[in-house]
């Protein structure tokens, strides 16, 4: 392993990069109980408390509710992914 001055060319993005840099952006957080959020991130902490706007929750891939605010806690969350998702789903 060559860890020495390499950071030149190729950055190492770490999660916590990954997550300031979709803040404010459509993404779908995916709980243990197979329950998709799809909306707007609005911020997050360091227990994956996460708080989004213009929230739509799909269950069995079918939507089931539509939120204007929702906060989801960490301890849920299987996973957060970034989303290709249109505002004009809903509008």
């Amino acid at each position: 392993m060559s860890s020495g001055g390499e950071k030149g060319s190729t950055t190492a993005k770490t999660p916590a990069d990954f997550l300031k840099s979709i803040r404010g952006r459509p993404v779908v957080v995916k709980l243990n109980s197979g329950v998709d959020y799809r909306g707007i991130l609005a911020c997050l902490d360091g227990y994956m408390n996460i708080a989004m706007e213009q929230t739509e929750e799909y269950v069995n891939g079918q939507l089931k509710n539509k939120y204007g605010d929702a906060f989801i806690r960490g301890n849920n969350v299987l996973y957060i992914s970034t989303s290709k998702r249109t505002l004009a789903d809903g509008a």
